[in-house]
């Protein structure tokens, strides 16, 4: 029978309550424990696959194609366990399903209400996650407490702790302790409101994991654990990690966060090994060589709309012992300003994924530059679209050649809509979500990479190569290195005579993992170190 802890949050928003949450699943998972995220969120959205990336950030696709939550990938680039469609519901999502019940008779009639069908809903999604082999299913709740649309899902944990027994599950709130310098003290009293009003919906959290600037000192921690009704030793300090947020476990390991827990829940479990997550970090503090990759995007300034690219950057950096200078380039700045005066000195350029006509000629500039100058460029989807269209104007003379989520009417579509694409009316959920099978090409950098030839990977997308074109392109020296099983859908591109210039259709970045970095972005970083490496600039 699988235990539950959920993840609240007080005070305000970006807490890091994901981060907690991913945090929490590491250390139970390094004591042997089978563990399984969730993430809630109360927009009325049904997902996030159509919400702009400014209000929302990155989508992270399933395996199982499920549009869901960046904090998904958190879980899974700490985890290293697949989260699926079980692994994140909105607002929308649970009204939808009631809406569609009581429209088939469902509820024969009666009258549908917040209690108990929507609270209902809620705890049902919550089992739903709670399959045979898993232990512990943590569960994230978006916002914060206090939210008018988070009061259902709040109501709906405090009768599944009544259902489900007291000692099964657990309550975590990450409440904020500001520091005021004037008058060099950290406050606990918005910590004090913030579980004042779980208490009055009928929640007494079980641990307080407290965001501070300042380590809490002990007359600090037993007036918290007084005031919230907990014990001094399930009060945690979550100050901020100085080299990155792969640290916040081991910070919360030093206070036996994982040790309270299992006490709580009454849980028996091995004895923690962290180790291979102790060598990364120590990988990241002590790299001594650095490179500075380019992110040419529509989303530049916004950091969340390339979160698994940039840990994924990461990933591969901490894999040979050097640390990644990302930038952000807008490529509307491209555009403006001229490839060589924005992209010069970088060591690597990557186009990411993305929608739309806004600064598509900035990317297709940055490709033609890091093809002609010979800098390593890794293509993500959209990127792949962008380097064929490149490819297309500027080797094979096809001046007008274009994409035609672009221009529909276009004389020369080197990208098209997919077949199955043309009857979709609805946006949301309608892509080629999910993981699809692709076979590589011998002799192809990407084969070397991977080391076999069947792979993985999840896709997110709506237009394609155009086969039409295939030929061509193929005589006037790009290689086709990745299809379909089929062989129908050209998957990943690499291009000859370059130091290692590859793109692909699928989104590798969902793969990566801090102990294992995905093979593209591997040997990607690899290549910039090579040739545009340097010694690391002392901090």
């Amino acid at each position: 029978m699988a235990k539950f802890i959920f993840v609240t949050g007080g005070v305000v928003s970006s807490l890091g309550k994901g981060i907690t949450a991913s945090s929490i699943g590491l250390l139970l998972k390094s004591r042997g424990l089978h563990v399984m995220h969730q993430k809630f969120d109360p927009y009325l959205n049904v997902d996030p696959g159509t919400m702009n990336p400014y209000q929302h950030g990155e989508v992270f696709v399933t395996d199982d194609g499920a549009e869901t939550d960046l904090d998904l990938g958190h879980y899974e680039r700490f985890t290293d366990i697949n989260t699926t469609r079980h692994c994140n519901y909105t607002a929308g999502r649970i009204y939808d399903s009631i809406i569609r019940k009581e429209r088939r008779g469902d509820f024969l009639g009666g009258t549908v209400q917040v209690v108990p069908h929507v609270t209902t809903e809620i705890c049902d999604s919550i089992r739903a996650a709670a399959t045979k082999e898993v232990d512990v299913v943590i569960s994230e709740i978006g916002g914060t407490v206090g939210d008018i649309e988070s009061h259902p899902f709040l109501e709906a944990l405090r009768q599944f702790r009544y259902q489900e027994g007291r000692s099964n599950v657990l309550f975590i709130h990450v409440t904020l302790l500001p520091y005021l310098g004037n008058a060099g003290e950290v406050k606990t009293k918005p910590t004090q409101h913030s579980v004042g009003r779980l208490r009055e919906i009928g929640i007494i959290p079980d641990i307080l994991i407290c965001r501070s600037e300042k380590h809490i000192d002990p007359d600090v921690r037993k007036k918290l654990a007084l005031f919230c009704n907990v014990d001094p030793e399930a009060v945690i300090e979550a100050l901020d990690a100085p080299h990155c947020i792969y640290e916040v476990p081991l910070d919360f390991a030093s206070q036996e966060l994982d040790t309270v827990i299992l006490d709580s829940l009454g849980l028996r479990a091995g004895r923690r090994n962290l180790r291979p997550w102790r060598d990364y970090v120590d990988k990241v503090i002590n790299a001594d060589r650095e490179v500075t990759i380019g992110i040419v995007g529509k989303y530049s300034e916004l950091l969340d709309a390339y979160k698994s690219i940039h840990e994924s950057l990461n990933h591969a950096g901490a894999h040979h012992c050097a640390r990644i200078i990302i930038k952000s380039i807008s490529s509307e700045d491209i555009e403006k300003k001229g490839a060589e005066a924005v992209l010069g000195g970088l060591g690597g350029i990557l186009v990411p994924g993305g929608f739309g006509a806004r600064g598509v000629e900035g990317k297709i500039a940055a490709v033609q530059y890091a093809r002609i100058k010979k800098v390593p460029y890794l293509g993500i989807c959209y990127g792949m679209h962008m380097a064929v269209i490149e490819f297309a104007r500027n080797v094979l003379g096809i001046k007008d050649a274009d994409t035609v989520e672009n221009n529909p009417s276009s004389a020369n579509p080197v990208i098209s809509l997919m077949e199955e694409q043309k009857k979709v009316m609805n946006l949301g959920g309608t892509m080629r979500l999910g993981a699809y099978p692709c076979s590589l090409t011998k002799g192809s950098l990407s084969r070397k990479s991977y080391g076999k030839d069947q792979i993985t990977e999840r896709h997110r997308h709506r237009f394609e190569f155009n086969n039409e074109y295939l030929s061509r392109f193929e005589d006037a020296g790009m290689v086709i290195s990745g299809k379909s099983p089929d062989g129908m859908l050209v998957e990943m591109v690499e291009l000859k005579d370059h130091p290692w210039f590859v793109a692909s259709q699928f989104h590798p970045e969902f793969k990566s993992r801090p102990i294992n970095p995905h093979p593209l972005f591997r040997d990607f970083v690899g290549m910039s170190l090579e040739l545009y490496g340097r010694k690391k600039e002392q901090q």
